[in-house]
């Protein structure tokens, strides 16, 4: 350590002529510096490779010497070097001495006179070295700035390599969480719906059991009330899969618009008889009020529902209250919303003074099967499907609840922009019956469901051609066969109901064709699907309906 500092500390001495370079080098070690005299400006530079702490320098040796290596090693300094250099001039000062040129050119340099006292050259030999340790310190600090930026780095990207494995572990986590919660929620929905539809089921295999027994043994009286035991459960299987269409916006809707306040006013006597007389029901609907677009049945469902739970929370009786206002949605609001967007719409609200919900109870309130009701008083579809419903139609729902308080649930439905034009249906009651030679074309690939549609259709007149499919529907609809009306599935295999219909009227202009649907996504929303002459009725549909829709059609 002590060498190291020796050659780093050193004075390299150049002044080659006569005694002074061992003059000065004498003087240097009896002062206790070290030092090494060279002969040349090349020796001179190959001894500042290996260190120095200072530069004794004869003037006389610099002139007509070629300067470059010197100036280029001063040049090439870090930036926390200035080697100190003591230039030995001669008597008159570096005023009048050609050698202070060289000294602005050389930076850090200190003049000396000769003949100078010994004392003078170490008291300069010292302030140099005391600058050129300062230098060394600034140099160690910087080192240790380095370093420690070096380690700091390093911690920085271990840091974010621990941030970024963490934030992995974390997604992985969330994945993982979320799917369990899929498969919660999979299996809440799968087991409610087992357990509902094998109740109602047993109900229709029961009841059609019963019937084969009774008729194999001539048995013909009281079979009405089995017939009855078996359409009822089928018909509360039909409306659990519209529940669960509505739940995962996927059943079939008729928007149009909608006089809130007229459909609301026509359903206050359903309303009250479902009510238990200890329950007040108050309407407050604003005189106001904008036009909806909403399909009317699903919302006249989605109104009931709310009401029946509203009920079923006041089990000692209170106040119902239902009430419909405008209401302008900003972007803050509809961002934190999924498919809302913002603007005008026409809110129904159902407000109850009941018992009220907890947030936790709140926050699965829309979830498939989930109820707080009794087992067997309660399917816990209702919100569901009010929430299904308000998302198809391009709306919202909220729930707002006070344990003791009561609960407000608000279907939020956009205002109807367009023009209303004639939107009021006329009911007409005609006939069913077909007139003389009326055909209908039936596509359908479920071999029952067509079966079932002709028979009907043949026991009031109507003469029927059939297809399983669309590849075998076009060359009847390429013939010169009559056709009145085109009864088709949406989803055929191959090509679907809606591509038949778009070549059956290439091959008849005019033609009208009704749509029968157990699901089709594509025709979720009917205004978007149905041309002018093209209607649509879900499976399943009672034949009063199908028989009216067909007369209606034909003769329209």
């Amino acid at each position: 350590m002590t060498q190291h500092r020796a050659i780093y500390e050193r004075a390299i001495i150049l002044a080659p002529l006569g005694r002074d370079g061992q003059l000065a080098l004498m003087m240097l070690n009896e002062g206790g510096f070290s030092g090494v005299a060279v002969q040349d400006l090349n020796q001179l530079c190959t001894e500042l490779d290996q260190g120095a702490g200072l530069l004794i320098i004869a003037a006389e040796a610099l002139r007509g010497a070629n300067l470059e290596p010197l100036m280029h090693y001063l040049e090439q300094q870090p930036a926390w070097s200035d080697l100190p250099l003591v230039l030995l001039t001669h008597h008159g000062g570096p005023e009048q001495n050609p050698s202070s040129q060289l000294g602005a050119l050389l930076g850090n340099v200190t003049f000396l006179e000769r003949p100078f006292h010994p004392m003078t050259l170490i008291s300069v030999v010292t302030t140099a070295l005391r600058g050129r340790r300062r230098q060394y310190e600034a140099r160690d600090r910087l080192i240790d700035l380095s370093e420690s930026e070096l380690r700091l780095q390093n911690t920085l990207e271990t840091l974010e390599q621990q941030v970024e494995e963490r934030t992995a572990q974390l997604r992985h986590n969330e994945e993982a969480l979320r799917q369990a919660q899929k498969m919660e929620a999979v299996g809440q929905l799968t087991g409610g719906i087992a357990h509902d539809f094998n109740n109602m089921l047993t109900g229709i295999i029961g009841s059609l059991e019963l019937l084969r027994r009774r008729l194999s043994r001539g048995r013909t009286e009281d079979l009405d009330s089995l017939i009855d035991l078996g359409v009822t459960s089928a018909n509360r299987a039909a409306g659990l899969t519209h529940r669960l269409l509505a739940f995962s916006r996927r059943q079939s809707l008729d928007s149009k618009p909608v006089e809130m306040n007229t459909l609301v006013t026509s359903m206050g006597e359903l309303l009250q008889r479902s009510l238990n007389e200890s329950i007040h029901l108050d309407m407050q609907l604003d005189e106001q009020l904008w036009v909806a677009e909403a399909d009317p049945n699903q919302l006249e469902s989605a109104l009931l529902n709310l009401v029946l739970n509203a009920r079923d929370a006041m089990p000692d009786g209170g106040k119902l209250v239902v009430t419909t206002a405008n209401r302008h949605l900003d972007a803050r609001f509809t961002e934190a919303q999924s498919n809302l967007e913002p603007g005008d719409y026409v809110v129904l609200s159902v407000r109850d003074s009941g018992c009220g919900m907890p947030e936790h109870i709140i926050n699965r309130a829309f979830d498939p099967f989930f109820t707080t009701k009794p087992i067997g008083q309660g399917t816990g579809l209702g919100l569901s499907m009010i929430y299904g419903f308000s998302k198809q139609s391009h709306g919202h729902v909220t729930i707002e609840s006070e344990v003791g308080e009561g609960t407000t649930v608000s279907l939020f439905l956009p205002r109807f922009t367009g023009n209303l034009g004639q939107n009021a249906r006329i009911d007409q009651q005609q006939a069913p019956y077909a007139r003389e030679g009326e055909t209908v074309l039936i596509v359908e690939d479920d071999p029952a469901v067509r079966v079932l549609v002709s028979e009907v259709l043949s026991e009031l007149g109507y003469a029927f051609v059939e297809a399983g499919d669309a590849s075998s529907a076009m060359p009847i609809l390429d013939s010169d066969q009559r056709i009145d009306l085109l009864i088709s599935d949406v989803g055929l295999p191959g090509m679907n109901g809606r591509q038949l219909a778009e070549i059956g009227r290439q091959f008849r202009p005019g033609l009208k064709v009704l749509f029968i649907t157990g699901y089709a996504e594509h025709a979720a929303v009917r205004g978007g699907f149905l041309d002018p002459g093209m209607q649509m009725i879900t499976k399943p549909f009672t034949f009063d309906l199908l028989t009216a829709k067909v007369r209606e059609m034909i003769s329209a």
